[in-house]
């Protein structure tokens, strides 16, 4: 029975479906935790370390689950700690409740301790955005947050001044109000282009000599139609990086990955494609495209703002992926000269074999790459990898295989560096049968490294590798690669990451000799709870682009002459992995 505001709240979180939240306590929120506590048989509360965990590992949760992830935190400074978090989620078009709490509601806008407003810093990252001023006010707030959050696949943010937590749930309601008049469901909109939009589409597809495939996130769960369209069309599938789960990497239709993380056979695809299939990605790098009056092109996205967003193209059918390809596929036109095709597998097998001498090397310092490439003979089948941001976003992108029902995820759009141990922990919660690996960079890892003992607290069995180069290296090869500066200020004090995690509780290894990955990988992964690899890595390895340009290279020479410190070992180290392309 609800007595309170606090419990209106929650109950109505709990026929939505909630049955999980990622939260901190503090004061400005007792009331909704007194609440929580009465609730333990309905709503888990994972007690996290940080609010920006909380926020991460509810997309996280959202991504892998496809449910909404909700997360609390108190007033003022707690409520600030989320928004990182739920700016990956907006950013990345995941359905996201943050809960904040507020002051006193006579107190508001007095200069009262923790007096922060909100609703006024929500309201670009939220697109529902609300404080609740009574009992009377619960229910439609809530309802609006929820079905605003799933059906735009964004943030809603609800906030609650603490007192009015433990007002009466009876209190007084507006004669406009009519008591139960919100209803707690959604139903998920199905739109479907029409046909004469779907013959014109077809009718580039098939014109196209040399059609490829920008299959996203969106695609995610059309791999059967995608592999179909591929096959119908004779056409290379390229992927983003929110889309490298589309379809396996070792499908003769793929070419990998795009962008600075991508392959040279992807480049090469988009660069002389005719035709261009978009489907379900909003990737953002331009430069990566065809060049706008290279290719005539057909995009699928759910969301109509989106269509021509990247590319101008012709024909946009908004929908899900999975029943525009449907609906599409009965007109595609079965292509016999499959050149384009076989000649990016011809290139694949190639940077394959490329990939292979990278990621089997024996030489000391240890590669990141390796330790990417070993990674592979200890995953399930349908494990979920959750990397973070920075150079080893490249190895992972490069070198994890994805296969089977494996699901893979980082922050996209806003590509911050912390989320990868958050989601595992949001992933872990939402399956607690499968198995979670963190991919983690020492830079991206430290930030939110109190999570660890998050991880031990609910026995969490998730398997953490921390590529340790002590150097936030994406930063560093941009500033040579990108802006011909030495690097400034990107280098880490040394952490015991393995001695870390060993006193949160979780079981810690090191490794920096390539002849022994393996082995402590094994060791790990056969651990029976959370465990942590730290593999210590060589600094100097570059995360070089699939293709590198003249501007680059130039701005590289221009680095090393104005007295980059270690030149000299990075100049083997580039040169090394150039001459291996071509031996």
């Amino acid at each position: 029975m609800a007595n309170t505001v606090a419990d209106l709240l929650v109950d109505r979180l709990s026929e939505w479906g909630v049955d999980t939240v990622f939260s901190l306590p503090g004061d400005g929120i007792n009331g909704i935790f007194e609440s929580l506590r009465q609730r333990q048989d309905r709503i888990r509360l994972i007690q996290v370390r940080h609010e920006e965990a909380a926020a991460f590992a509810a997309c996280g949760y959202a991504k892998f689950s496809r449910r909404l992830g909700v997360c609390l935190a108190t007033s003022g400074p707690g409520g600030l700690h989320l928004m990182n978090g739920l700016y990956d989620a907006k950013c990345d078009g995941q359905p996201v409740l943050a809960i904040t709490g507020h002051t006193f509601h006579d107190l508001s806008g007095t200069h009262y301790q923790q007096d922060v407003d909100l609703v006024k810093v929500f309201a670009d990252v939220a697109a529902y955005n609300e404080r609740i001023m009574g009992p009377a006010h619960v229910c439609n707030v809530v309802d609006e947050a929820v079905k605003t959050a799933i059906a735009r696949r964004t943030v809603s943010h609800i906030t609650i001044p603490k007192d009015i937590q433990d007002w009466s749930a009876d209190g007084q309601r507006s004669k406009a109000n009519i008591a139960s008049h919100s209803g707690d469901l959604y139903t998920d909109a199905l739109p479907m282009p029409p046909h004469a939009a779907l013959r014109k589409a077809a009718d580039i597809l098939n014109k196209g000599a040399r059609v490829a495939i920008l299959a996203g996130r969106g695609c995610l769960p059309a791999r059967k139609e995608i592999l179909a369209m591929a096959e119908k069309l004779a056409a290379p599938i390229v992927k983003p990086l929110l889309g490298k789960a589309v379809v396996p990497d070792d499908s003769p239709y793929t070419t990998g990955g795009i962008g600075l993380l991508g392959t040279a056979p992807s480049q090469e695809v988009l660069e002389e494609c005719d035709t261009l299939l978009i489907a379900g990605s909003s990737f953002p790098y331009l430069e990566f495209y065809p060049k706008p009056a290279q290719a005539r092109a057909v995009q699928i996205d759910l969301d109509p703002s989106r269509l021509g967003l990247r590319y101008p193209v012709e024909v946009g059918l908004a929908g899900h992926c999975w029943d525009v390809l449907r609906a599409l596929l009965p007109l595609i036109e079965q292509k016999t000269d499959r050149t384009f095709l076989s000649t990016a597998q011809a290139r694949m097998g190639k940077w394959n074999e490329l990939m292979e001498v990278r990621g089997t090397r024996e030489d000391l310092p240890l590669k990141p790459q390796v330790v990417a490439r070993a990674l592979n003979e200890f995953l399930n089948d349908d494990a979920i990898i959750c990397t973070d941001t920075g150079t080893v976003t490249t190895w992972a992108a490069r070198h994890i295989m994805i296969r089977g029902d494996m699901e893979f995820s980082a922050s996209g759009t806003l590509a911050t560096m912390a989320n990868g141990l958050a989601y595992s922990i949001g992933a872990a919660i939402a399956f607690p049968g499968r198995q979670v690996v963190c991919f983690a960079g020492d830079g991206g890892f430290t930030m939110l490294m109190g999570e660890l003992a998050t991880i031990a607290k609910y026995r969490l069995p998730v398997k953490i590798i921390v590529i340790k180069n002590n150097v936030l290296g994406m930063i560093k090869w941009e500033q040579l690669a990108f802006e011909g500066n030495p690097q400034y200020g990107v280098q880490l004090h040394p952490i015991d990451f393995a001695a870390v995690a060993q006193a949160c509780g979780v079981a810690g290894y090191s490794v920096e000799d390539p002849h022994l990955v393996k082995a402590v990988l094994s060791e790990a992964f056969h651990h029976a709870g959370p465990a942590l690899v730290e593999a210590v890595v060589d600094p100097n390895e570059p995360p070089l682009p699939g293709k590198i340009t003249t501007d680059q290279a130039w701005q590289f020479v221009k680095a090393m002459a104005k007295g980059q410190k270690d030149r000299w070992e990075i100049v083997k180290t580039v040169v090394e992995n150039k001459i291996r392309e071509v031996v």
